[in-house]
């Protein structure tokens, strides 16, 4: 069943959101509503992360290595945990950046190619 045209604009490709986290993060730590509000905010309202699809990637990311985690104060005085690009996290978004550079590229030539046909 098709599913409605603003449900599509904020469905991820899968690994996508990976990168899109350590992107984040790069730019200064931040507790994991961070994130998502950041993410939403960059992407001109079209990205929504959900918490069920958010904090399964920063687990799955500090398991990894690439993030750390440390208990801080929030802007509203609450206790949240607040993440970071490791050392190993900065090296992994240099090639995840260059391995996104080269799939649109790809994509981009696909589409172009298809256009002689619509």
């Amino acid at each position: 069943m098709p599913r409605a045209e603003s449900n599509q604009s904020s469905d991820l490709l899968q690994g996508t959101l990976d990168l899109l986290v350590l992107q984040t993060l790069a730019l200064e730590p931040m507790h994991g509503w961070g994130v998502a509000q950041r993410i939403q905010q960059h992407s001109g309202e079209v990205l929504q992360v959900g918490q069920g699809s958010l904090y399964p990637a920063l687990h799955r990311l500090e398991y990894k290595g690439w993030i750390k985690a440390d208990w801080q104060s929030s802007e509203n005085n609450r206790r949240a945990k607040f993440y970071s690009l490791t050392a190993a996290g900065r090296r992994r978004l240099a090639t995840e950046l260059k391995e996104w550079d080269r799939l649109s590229s790809a994509i981009a030539l696909v589409l172009k190619a298809g256009e002689a046909k619509v």
